[in-house]
């Protein structure tokens, strides 16, 4: 019997950062048929807000650190301000929204983050075979459009942050039983590229060997490393397809084509 089809997409924060870039997304991501989850990032909005409430972030790598404050104001901004926002965007476009966190129905159980050579604060590692699909399942069937934030919790009664593009990625795999899961990250480039100011330089395809060639080669460095190991192990656990794109390339599936970007590949 042929699996339903199930999109899920993963927006970066910097076309979360830019309303006019949001607004076309998602009235682009509105029109897309099947059943759909988007998994958002929080953007700059949260270092905004915090230095506006006089809590400095404390950012390491292009990560942040979650104190106990600094949890308040993720919790605010990611749970509330932004999926609230995105979800009543949807609504204005017909698209039967949901907003959620990991702690809702018992989405996204995790841990926090054991401290090793960085003590990350409250932050949640997913417990993968915790996640119910079935729960999940519901909210789809009943023809809801899934918003969520990167929060979890521990069962303990706290929240935690977590990082948007695993969340993608492990909803994807816990998914895949019922569904033809495509896994899409969309954010500000045309999708992983040789060079990163040359948006020419598109890498169309990356099997799994030639993946580690390119981290290898440093051609793939920094942020995008963590990114890509997540869509690897989400295709390693069953996921259908993953792709990277830049966000303005969803329209493409409104002409029901596959958006132009870099699509990964267990072999080639």
């Amino acid at each position: 019997m042929e699996k339903p089809k199930l999109y899920i997409l993963k927006i970066g924060g910097n076309v979360i950062d830019d309303p006019d870039k949001l607004d076309s997304f998602l009235k682009s991501f509105a029109l897309v048929d099947e059943a759909k989850i988007l998994v958002h990032g929080g953007g700059k909005i949260a270092s905004t807000i915090s230095k506006e409430l006089g809590i400095v972030p404390n950012m390491l790598d292009g990560r942040r650190i979650t104190d106990a404050e600094t949890l308040k104001v993720v919790t605010m901004v990611y749970g509330g301000l932004i999926n609230k926002n995105i979800v009543a965007k949807l609504q204005s476009q017909g698209c039967n929204a949901i907003g959620l966190t990991g702690t809702d129905a018992n989405m996204l159980p995790a841990q926090k983050r054991p401290v090793k050579d960085i003590d990350y604060g409250f932050v949640g590692d997913i417990e993968e075979d915790k996640i119910n699909p079935i729960t999940l399942s519901l909210f789809l069937e009943n023809g809801l459009c899934l918003v969520i934030a990167p929060l979890t919790h521990d069962g303990q009664g706290n929240m935690l942050n977590t990082n948007a593009d695993t969340i993608a990625s492990v909803l994807a795999v816990a998914l895949s039983g019922n569904y033809d899961v495509s896994l899409i990250y969309c954010f500000e480039k045309a999708g992983v590229l040789k060079d990163v100011n040359d948006d020419s330089s598109l890498i169309e395809t990356i099997s799994a060997l030639e993946y580690e060639v390119l981290k290898k080669d440093g051609i793939i460095n920094e942020g995008m490393i963590p990114k890509l190991d997540n869509a690897f192990e989400a295709l390693k656990k069953g996921v259908k397809s993953v792709q990277i794109i830049h966000a303005d390339a969803i329209k493409e599936f409104n002409n029901h084509s596959k958006p132009r970007g870099t699509e990964l590949y267990l072999t080639i």
